[in-house]
């Protein structure tokens, strides 16, 4: 690789003009955009698009970066919180401000798990099931009811079934 770039910043590969297409070599730079577009829930395929290689490249080459998918978005809260608190460390008055909007923030998240977490479930005694028999008779006490056929299926005097 050569220190000459192209327009969007990327290095111009040191075989730039011969033929067939150049194997493409990972950066620190291309690692850390793959690490971000992660982060922010990007499928595979606009990740691909953005640093400009194919889907099976990105599989490739960046296949211990695509692994992390799920800690992404977790490192990147850890490492803005990080940021943050060394602007707060050295006195920054807006950092500390969005520190403590962060602090909030991450109060209210607890706050709103800890109520999504089960309780111990009280034993409830279960109803007794019916079986085919008694289920029929008890649909039939109740056929017609709210119905135009109501009134038709009951005998004066009777029960139904």
């Amino acid at each position: 690789m050569s220190d000459i770039v192209d327009l969007f910043g990327d290095p111009v590969p040191s075989n730039h003009g011969a033929r067939g297409r150049p194997a493409h070599a990972p950066s620190r730079a291309s690692r850390d955009k793959v690490n971000l577009l992660l982060a922010l829930g990007w499928s595979n395929e606009r990740i691909a698009n953005a640093i400009g290689v194919s889907a099976p490249t990105l599989r490739k080459c960046y296949r211990g970066e695509l692994k992390t998918r799920l800690l992404a978005r977790d490192r990147l809260d850890a490492r803005v919180a990080e940021k943050l608190f060394e602007g707060v460390n050295a006195g920054n008055v807006g950092a500390v401000k969005e520190f403590r909007k962060l602090v909030e923030r991450n109060d209210q998240m607890e706050a709103a798990r800890s109520f999504e977490r089960p309780t111990a479930q009280v034993a409830r005694p279960k109803a007794e099931k019916l079986g085919k028999k008694e289920a029929a008779r008890k649909a039939a006490e109740t056929a017609g009811a709210d119905s135009e056929w109501g009134s038709d299926l009951m005998f004066p005097g009777s029960r139904p079934n």
